[in-house]
């Protein structure tokens, strides 16, 4: 990277953390109690260890050996991130991932909570996660529909090694205006209406929702973590092949 570009990305997360700021003031909540992840998917790493030392605490990935390529990398000169699996998650690669994460976001079945509790009592880790919920209904989405949430939640509540912390989604790209906010409102709904079930409601603390184009929806709608990736990396075109 040259200086301009790490010029720009710094101005960018200073701009996206000033519209958090203002947004949640506006909805009557304290800007640091929602989390600003910066997903650097395709970006050289180079651009993750620059957003690190802008101050991004928080880093995601989509895929897991985009994840753990950037982990090495930043790791080997020093930062250390806390790293967020965003994407969707294969069972196969569950054990790259055991012990490297912060939150895993994206968990949409059992039988994945059961690789991942399995392989981190092997490792004698606990990795929190997150459940993925389908609220919008779209096929092309993962993600647990809302009736069968309560059921995911008891038998996943009770494994060992994890540990619940609650919801993520992702809103349809928006058709007419509202649409992003609606299924915020419904997912924030039904987040509150699990607290009853989970094991431990004071871990039930985190509903991630909300991307560069719905952010500001879902701060609204009651986010704790926002995913960003084109607000603060910009257009990943050029690395696309």
């Amino acid at each position: 990277m040259d200086e301009l570009e790490i010029q720009g990305l710094r101005q960018r997360i200073e701009e996206v953390k000033g519209d958090i700021a203002r947004i949640a003031a506006e909805a009557g909540r304290a800007p640091e109690d929602i989390t600003l992840i910066g997903v650097s998917k395709v970006f050289p790493w180079e651009y993750a260890a620059e957003a690190f030392k802008a101050g991004l605490m928080d880093l995601g990935e989509n895929k897991v050996q985009d994840l753990t390529a950037k982990i090495d990398e930043l790791q080997s000169i020093g930062l250390e991130p806390r790293w967020h699996m965003i994407g969707t998650l294969q069972k196969n690669k569950v054990k790259y991932l055991i012990g490297k994460t912060h939150l895993i976001h994206s968990v949409n079945t059992v039988e994945l909570a059961e690789e991942i509790s399995k392989r981190s009592v092997c490792n004698n880790v606990i990795t929190d996660i997150l459940l993925q919920v389908n609220v919008s209904g779209e096929e092309s989405k993962h993600g647990f529909a809302p009736e069968e949430t309560k059921d995911a939640i008891e038998k996943i509540g009770a494994m060992d090694g994890i540990r619940l912390k609650g919801m993520m989604t992702m809103a349809p790209i928006e058709q007419y205006e509202g649409q992003a906010r609606s299924v915020f409102a419904d997912t924030y709904k039904l987040w509150e209406d699990m607290r009853s079930y989970v094991p431990s409601v004071k871990e039930w603390n985190v509903l991630s929702m909300g991307m560069s184009q719905d952010y500001a929806s879902a701060i609204k709608e009651g986010a704790t973590h926002i995913r960003i990736g084109t607000a603060i990396f910009g257009d990943r075109s050029k690395f696309l092949v």
